[in-house]
């Protein structure tokens, strides 16, 4: 007999507590639900108006709308909970999370370094899809631009994987940002050979390449003499540039010409080279003695 009083008694005081509790629940789920919705409108309005700001940047225009949406949601929760009288506890949750967060920062710094470092190159761009670079020590092209690593494909075909902080935090070349590329080659000559004629020489079958830059700068340069008596030199102009397979075909193209030209003319020249940038390049090579 006691013990049916007491549960009818404890069951008496949870109706009295739902009943009077009933209306600031209803009114802490209609809140949430009128922030909900004015979260996805918000986040449609600025889909719309980011596709016209940053029509090139589509990741970003997820970023931006998806932060507009889950701030309305939170903002619901919390006036939801303070409603309901739950706000102490939400405050203890946010700052048990803060904690939380604090020691997840630490732990999670390279992947959020990166994850800024792919953002500043969504929007600074200083290279695209199918650029020609040198990233980190790596040349080749671009496969893909992701938000913690860049992709290329090196000149052996195989898919490098940078991090986007390590690009950030060092040097990278862009080939293919300004379409041209100069060109530096180098050869062995022997003491007797006249540098004004194999200057003319050089000079006259470079132009014979199609993608040479006439409007460009050509240099010729003693730049060393050995202890053998031969001495070396330099020759300097600029190449169009749009791909590697056309840059490397029109050098090789120059070298023969220029070395075939020496042959008949009778000039001897040895260890000719073309000086490459290319950290991890095979394509730079010596092309031997004529």
């Amino acid at each position: 007999m006691y013990i049916t009083d007491s549960l009818k008694k404890i069951l008496e005081s949870w109706e009295q507590n739902i009943i009077g509790f009933l209306p600031e629940l209803i009114l802490a789920f209609l809140v949430l639900g009128i922030f909900y919705l004015l979260g996805k409108i918000f986040q449609k309005a600025s889909q719309k108006v980011n596709s016209r700001l940053l029509n090139r940047h589509p990741d970003l225009i997820k970023l931006f709308s998806a932060s507009v949406y889950f701030f309305f949601l939170l903002s619901g929760i919390f006036l939801a909970l303070k409603i309901v009288g739950l706000e102490p506890l939400f405050t203890k949750i946010l700052a048990g999370a803060g904690i939380v967060g604090i020691i997840a920062g630490f732990a999670l710094k390279d992947i959020a370094s990166n994850a800024f470092s792919g953002l500043l190159l969504f929007v600074e761009r200083p290279f695209r899809k199918g650029d020609w670079v040198q990233l980190d020590g790596h040349y080749g092209t671009i496969l893909n631009i992701g938000w913690l690593t860049t992709t290329l494909k090196n000149v052996t075909g195989q898919e490098v994987f940078i991090s986007n902080q390590l690009i950030y935090s060092g040097s990278f070349i862009n080939y293919s940002g300004t379409g041209k590329r100069r060109v530096i080659i180098r050869s062995d000559v022997l003491p007797d050979t006249d540098a004004g004629s194999l200057e003319t020489i050089a000079k006259e079958e470079i132009k014979k390449t199609n993608i040479f830059m006439p409007d460009e700068p050509t240099d010729f340069y003693i730049i060393g003499l050995g202890t053998d008596g031969l001495y070396t030199v330099e020759l300097r102009f600029w190449f169009v540039f749009d791909n590697e397979e056309n840059f490397l075909e029109a050098l090789s193209q120059t070298i023969r010409n220029i070395k075939q030209r020496c042959k008949e003319e009778k000039i001897t020249i040895a260890n000719t080279q073309w000086i490459s940038d290319e950290e991890d390049s095979t394509s730079s090579g010596n092309y031997g003695s004529s």
